[in-house]
């Protein structure tokens, strides 16, 4: 089966075509400034990357050209649209309503479109995509994978906040977390490596990049996560503050004279690693800047890799101990440094590093920790794509 999995936001698309039996993926690429002047990126595997500026005034238009790419005569990766035998799509926030990837219909999206609120700028644009792709492929089975479904096994010790309890029964305030579908498929490729069942597991996950959560999952279930009613609270991440006195809010708009939008503004596009070094949200700049003496970029990293402490120590104390530590995504994944200046800080419980296997896992399946460690240590590619391909042909068929 080959399926064709879109991640749509609101002025770009990422999209992979997966042959579902193999693993492999066929193409990929993306569009670029929908609605702007646009730009299509297009490689089918074991070719050149393929860049096209066209026009696309929307998303429909982006959608069309993806399939066009991919059934060209030269370097299309299918000979027609009957290639594709379903698609997945990535949506953020399914809320309460979905603790599970389902098929899209109808009722569907509108049970979505009611979670517009709790995820204003991904949602609507998810929505997009799926209208689209509809209209285009009308006959071809769809499924929604949601970030947030993993998380519906927390129990509500764990996602309801020390408000009026009115705000949740009326608004649905409480934590959702975000990176579900990446800590899902981390955990589960944890518990492979370690050669055990999911089910007999006690994992952390830290899913590290620009944006940057910690999960906690007991037994094959998700029992708490860093991020809340939005991916703003938690780590400290490449522009989001994470986890912040409220009352910051009110005093900054005071000093500075701003409205509360633009307070929410500065915690989401103008803190993190970006705002306290001054130097950029990329971890490699800040590497660099570190390397050539800039104290500000130390202090960022150091200070993201501190949160990353107190979430993991927090998480292993709330599942009354730990089995596996897995970090992924694009700093877990390739930085070394902060690899080990986060386990610098669990002697107590056993874990002593690897420091040449932590040195060369860049990208790839790696236990980074010592044979003799109480814990074991992983660095774990994520794969979303991936793990939507697999949610999708398991509700096909």
């Amino acid at each position: 089966m080959n399926v064709l999995v879109i991640n749509c936001g609101s002025s770009s698309l990422k999209y992979q075509l997966i042959n579902s039996d193999s693993e492999e993926v066929l193409a990929k690429g993306l569009c670029e400034r929908i609605g702007i002047d646009g730009r299509l990126v297009y490689q089918k595997a074991g070719l050149d990357k393929e860049i096209t500026e066209a026009s696309m005034p929307t998303h429909k238009q982006a959608i069309q050209m993806v399939l066009d790419a991919l059934v060209n005569d030269k370097t299309g990766a299918i000979k027609d649209l009957s290639g594709i035998d379903a698609v997945g799509h990535r949506v953020v926030h399914g809320g309460e309503k979905f603790a599970a990837s389902t098929l899209l219909t109808e009722e569907v999206l509108a049970a979505i479109e009611e979670c517009n609120d709790l995820a204003p700028l991904h949602n609507p644009a998810n929505l997009i995509g799926i209208r689209a792709c509809r209209e285009l492929m009308p006959d071809v089975p769809m499924a929604g994978v949601f970030d947030t479904a993993f998380h519906q096994t927390m129990p509500e010790v764990a996602y309801m906040y020390g408000l009026p309890y009115e705000y949740y029964e009326k608004y649905k305030v409480r934590r959702y977390g975000f990176h579900g579908t990446s800590h899902s498929f981390v955990s589960k490729r944890a518990a492979e490596l370690a050669g055990k069942p999911y089910e007999d597991l006690k994992i952390i996950v830290c899913h590290l990049g620009n944006g940057a959560s910690v999960c906690a999952v007991d037994h094959g279930k998700s029992v708490d996560t860093s991020m809340g009613l939005t991916p703003l609270e938690g780590l400290i991440m490449g522009t989001r503050s994470g986890d912040v006195d409220p009352s910051i809010l009110e005093f900054i708009a005071q000093k500075e004279n701003l409205s509360l939008s633009e307070v929410m503004d500065v915690l989401n596009k103008k803190s993190g690693v970006a705002g306290m070094s001054g130097v950029s949200s990329d971890f490699r700049d800040l590497e660099a800047a570190m390397n050539e003496g800039n104290e500000r970029a130390k202090l960022a990293q150091e200070a993201f890799a501190y949160r990353v402490v107190k979430y993991i120590g927090a998480y292993a104390a709330a599942m009354n101990g730990v089995d596996v530590i897995a970090f992924t995504a694009g700093v877990g994944e390739n930085n070394d440094w902060i690899r080990a200046k986060i386990l610098a800080n669990f002697g107590y419980l056993g874990i002593h590093l690897d420091e040449e296997a932590n040195r060369s896992a860049r990208g790839i399946d790696q236990v980074i920790s010592t044979p003799d460690s109480k814990v074991l240590c992983l660095a774990v590619p994520t794969n979303e794509e991936l793990a939507i391909c697999r949610e999708t042909v398991a509700l096909v068929g």
